[in-house]
This record gives structure tokens, C-alpha cells and sequence, in this order.
């Protein structure tokens, strides 16, 4: 048996037989069908560095493959503060291999962490995973090492301690400073 299916603790896995990177929206429908799934949730992070959700009750098949097919409209302006409200259709699409059960929810839940696309489909190219993504690729090309980490985790800036601080012992003192939703760098003082 494959060693990603025979000790995972994600019902969905154990049900499909199959690893989470392999699943399809075919899976998903057909495992919120078989066991009696009444709701969908979309994950999301904002600027703030919260994640968001949106909930979907599901009572109706073709509902339910709009909203794993489609995504659905977001308000970026409300999300991000760099988002102007003039340009600020977003949609949100569940990635299916992040699909596990809720254990915590009243009714039976799937929950998916979603990525940012724009109104034209194409990905938010400031969206928190897209930019992670790119400052891993430029890791990659930087130091020919592997990065994997996922859009949703929290990252830092590296930067110079603030004026208002005490001077520093030398040149090269610095402090990470928490700024949600940003690239991750390093510059020297």
C-alpha cells in the first residue's frame, strides 16, 4: 500500500484510497456525495493574516460542482489594502489536495484552503501563496536549493532596527519585524 495513504489521519485520503495530491474535483463530489457531506468550506488568508472562510451549505449536486469548478467572488479591497475597490473582483478556488474533513463543525465538513485568481482567471500575482511561490523560485535560482512551504503560513521581512530603538552594537544588528503577506528578503544594515 502506498505509504501516503496507509497512515494518514485525513478521512478523505482513507476513503478515496488515494493521496491527497492526487485528488480531483470528481473525488471531492464524489466523497461529500458518499458520506453525507452538508457543507463546504473555502479557506483563505487576507492581508491582515487571518485566515477567512465561506461556508456552503450543499443540498444541490449541481451547486456543489459550480462552486469547486467556478470558485467563488471575493471583494480584494476588503482583503487587501493594496487592492483598489475599482479592481477589486477576486475569485477564490479550492485546491482539492488541501480537502480534509472539519472535525470541529456541528454539520458534516469539507474544508479546502483556496488560491486568489483575478476576474480575467489568471492568479493574483500579489496574492500570499503566488508571492511565496515566487520568492521560493528565486531561492531556487539563488542558491540551487528547494523550497516548499504553503501561501498561508505567516513569513518575515528581515529589516534594519527602527530609529527608535537604542543603537545598535554593530553594523549588521538587525530584527525581524511580523508583515503578513509580504516577500520574503533580507537586506543588511
Amino acid at each position: 500500500m502506498d505509504k501516503h495513504i496507509e497512515l494518514s489521519k485525513n478521512r478523505i485520503v482513507a476513503a478515496l484510497g488515494k493521496p491527497a495530491r492526487d485528488f480531483t474535483k470528481d473525488d471531492i463530489i464524489r466523497f461529500i456525495t458518499d458520506n453525507g457531506i452538508e457543507m463546504v468550506n473555502f479557506m483563505y488568508p487576507a492581508g491582515d493574516g487571518r485566515l477567512k472562510t465561506l461556508n456552503f451549505v450543499i443540498n444541490d449536486l449541481d451547486y456543489l460542482e459550480t462552486i469547486l469548478s467556478l470558485g467563488e467572488r471575493v471583494d480584494g479591497s476588503s482583503l487587501f489594502p493594496f487592492i483598489s475597490a475599482g479592481s477589486s473582483d477576486l475569485y477564490v478556488l479550492p485546491r482539492f489536495r488541501t480537502a480534509f474533513v472539519d472535525p470541529f463543525a456541528e454539520l458534516p465538513t469539507v474544508t479546502m484552503l483556496c488560491s486568489f485568481f483575478d476576474k480575467d482567471g489568471k492568479p493574483l500575482e500579489s496574492s500570499p501563496e503566488h508571492t511565496l511561490h515566487k520568492a521560493c523560485e528565486e531561492f531556487g535560482r539563488v542558491t540551487g536549493m528547494h523550497f516548499e512551504a504553503m501561501g498561508e503560513l505567516e513569513y518575515y521581512v528581515i529589516s534594519p532596527a527602527d530609529s527608535a530603538s537604542p543603537p545598535p552594537t554593530s553594523a549588521a544588528t538587525t530584527r525581524a519585524v511580523p508583515l503578513p503577506n509580504t516577500t520574503i528578503s533580507a537586506r543588511s544594515a
